[in-house]
């Protein structure tokens, strides 16, 4: 059977989805020796060993081609290639297939449905012009947790049938380390509270500031609180917080940083915190317990699937909730150890092993 996987967020992402194609594609191939995987994609790069590569390139003189190509030469590709089976990780299509041709779509959160005033307005007119069609000529939808799938069940009954939730692997470059010279290189000291992620309305961050200011007044500790991650949309908010806030000097905004570095920051942090309001999943949630950090996140959406016992948990809208957890875990180094070993306990669960044989189990069956 030849398998094949529409893989631009191998070329045009850095996130979650990037993620998640790269390592199941990874972890397919290194399970099954018995089919073929094709790596459909818009420009050659780092290669999926074992997997065979087409590249539909992009052109940048035609408006709006990178998805426009999912109409027309993505599908002629994938007839040339004889595939069997395609699967799209970022739910946008297949479209145009010969109807022999099995369509799986991935489902990684339907925040443009549940919260349409975190996307722009393009990203919510197609999918609610194009989503429902593309899960009905989906011969079977996965999504990345139990949440997400209950959150499309409901919008889409239509879906409950044919639908696996299937959780995500950790990668395993993710472990304890740490390596004072990379906390100088982003003037980071500790003690200091981290969030990774983009920084983006959906991420509640403003919610997090305001707890660090009621932690701040009433510990009269000095903490640094280290926000890392690239800058999303609409986030002049955020910076004018960060500006007017009396402890702007201990907020750091270290941009990106390189995964390579990521398991320092998560290992020596006094806590990683997520205040997202919405997951699919959660992967930053999961790497930093895979590094050991003890975790605090919001109890919504997927995340205590991925955090289970082990972290810690506060109401989103609740500054108050959350300030608490950030003096508990300072004030209780005993409960700081506890969460910081029970982490990396929940980590061992999730290996991208488990998610390519679930994974294939669903492509062998439909």
């Amino acid at each position: 059977m030849k398998i094949a996987f529409i893989a631009d967020a191998l070329d045009f992402q850095y996130a979650g989805i990037h993620i998640y194609t790269r390592e199941i594609l990874r972890a397919l191939v290194a399970i099954d020796n018995e089919n073929e995987y094709i790596v459909v994609r818009a420009k050659a790069g780092e290669k999926i060993e074992g997997a065979k590569e087409i590249i539909v390139p992009v052109h940048p003189k035609i408006p709006g081609h990178k998805r426009l190509r999912l109409f027309t030469s993505i599908p002629r590709a994938l007839v040339k290639a004889g595939a069997d089976v395609v699967i799209e990780p970022s739910h946008f299509g297949p479209f145009n297939l010969l109807k022999h041709i099995k369509r799986i779509t991935v489902l990684h959160d339907l925040t443009p449905f549940l919260l349409p005033d975190f996307h722009v307005l393009s990203s919510r007119v197609f999918h609610r012009l194009l989503m429902p069609g593309i899960l009905r000529r989906a011969h079977h939808v996965i999504t990345v947790s139990e949440h997400t799938r209950q959150d499309m069940v409901e919008r889409f009954p239509f879906t409950k049938e044919k639908s696996t939730a299937i959780l995500l692997g950790r990668d395993t470059s993710f472990k304890p380390k740490k390596d004072a010279n990379v906390l100088q290189k982003y003037a980071i000291r500790q003690p200091y509270f981290l969030y990774v992620g983009t920084l983006e309305p959906r991420k509640n961050l403003t919610v997090l500031i305001e707890a660090y200011h009621t932690f701040r007044e009433k510990s009269g500790l000095a903490h640094q609180l280290i926000l890392t991650g690239k800058k999303g949309w609409k986030i002049d908010g955020l910076l004018q917080t960060i500006q007017q806030s009396p402890y702007r000097n201990d907020i750091i905004l270290t941009g990106y940083v390189a995964r390579e570095e990521l398991p320092v920051l998560y290992s020596m942090c006094e806590a990683f915190v997520y205040p997202s309001l919405y997951e699919g999943f959660g992967l930053p949630v999961l790497e930093a317990m895979s590094c050991g950090a003890a975790v605090i996140t919001s109890k919504v959406s997927s995340l205590p699937e991925v955090g289970g016992d082990a972290a810690l948990y506060f109401e989103p809208q609740s500054a108050a909730q959350l300030s608490d957890l950030l003096l508990n875990i300072t004030k209780n180094p005993t409960l700081k150890t506890q969460h910081q070993q029970a982490a990396l306990q929940q980590a061992q669960q999730f290996t991208w092993e488990k998610t390519a044989e679930a994974t294939l189990n669903v492509i062998v069956k439909i």
